[in-house]
This record gives structure tokens, sequence and C-alpha cells, in this order.
């Protein structure tokens, strides 16, 4: 459950803990920011958005690398596959947290033993709707609509 309210509020992840000397002396060379996704989307406005402050903040460039491919599972992958030495980060959310790994068991790492969440930088209600003319007005109308269109008569 915790996991699902993690990846819910859009986090940036950072494999495994930092074993960094000093907090003084990083980053001492560019940080990697993987958006799971390819370029384009509103996650990679979010991460150069993001980049952008990060640099100014830490006085080190902040590279923003879009690795798209299997449902944001491969850029994910390669982050929890990364040195955990905080120069590679990733910007996650429920596609890479919380669903990718409950639909696929070889999703190629597990999000509360490969990652760990570092901050919120923002997040995206979504909405359901549908048809004017589809008549629901509610979510149990339309979970009972959909319930009744599959069951065998």
């Amino acid at each position: 459950m915790r996991l699902l309210l993690v990846a819910a509020l859009t986090c940036v992840a950072l494999t495994g803990a930092l074993s960094l000397a000093s907090a003084d002396d990083y980053p001492t060379r560019p940080v990697t920011l993987i958006v799971p996704f390819p370029p384009g989307g509103s996650t990679t406005v979010m991460a150069r958005n993001v980049a952008d402050k990060m640099s100014a903040a830490l006085g080190q460039q902040i590279v923003v690398d879009n690795r798209g491919g299997a449902g944001g599972t491969l850029g994910t992958r390669s982050v929890a596959k990364a040195a955990p030495d905080g120069y590679t980060i990733l910007l996650s959310y429920t596609a890479t947290m919380a669903i990718a790994p409950a639909m696929n068991a070889n999703a190629g790492y597990d999000p509360r033993k490969d990652l760990a969440p570092i901050g919120m930088i923002g997040f995206a209600p979504s909405v359901l709707v549908v048809h004017p003319s589809l008549p629901v007005h509610s979510i149990a109308e339309l979970v009972s609509r959909a319930k009744a269109a599959t069951s065998p008569m």
C-alpha cells in the first residue's frame, strides 16, 4: 500500500542508498535524470523543468535522458541496475512503480527493493469521463454497466 502511495505521488527515485563520503562533495560530475518514456510527453516537460532547477541548486549539470520502451520498464530497469551513487536518478510515477511490476513479474526490477523515493515533485490528477450519451453518472453505475455487458447470459 505504501508503495502505491509513493508511486501515485510521482516521485523521483534514487537507486539504493546513497553511499556518498560527504554531502558537501556531491555532485562532482553531471547527474543523469532518466525519463522512462520517449521524449515529447508531459513527463519529459516536467523532467526538464526539474533538471533546470536542480542544476541551479546543485551547481552541476542534470542531464535528462529519455529511455522509452516496454511501458517505462526499460528506463526504470536501467536506473534500478545503476550504481547506487546518486548520479543516476529516475523521474517515476504509478506506471513504472506499481502497474508494470504488478503486471509483469519479470519487469527486471522490484521498486520496493531496487529504488528509494527521494522526493515528490508534483502530482497529476486523473479524470474518468464517458460520452454524454452513455447513461451513467457515477463510477458505481459504470462498473455495474461494464459487469452486465461482460457477464454471460
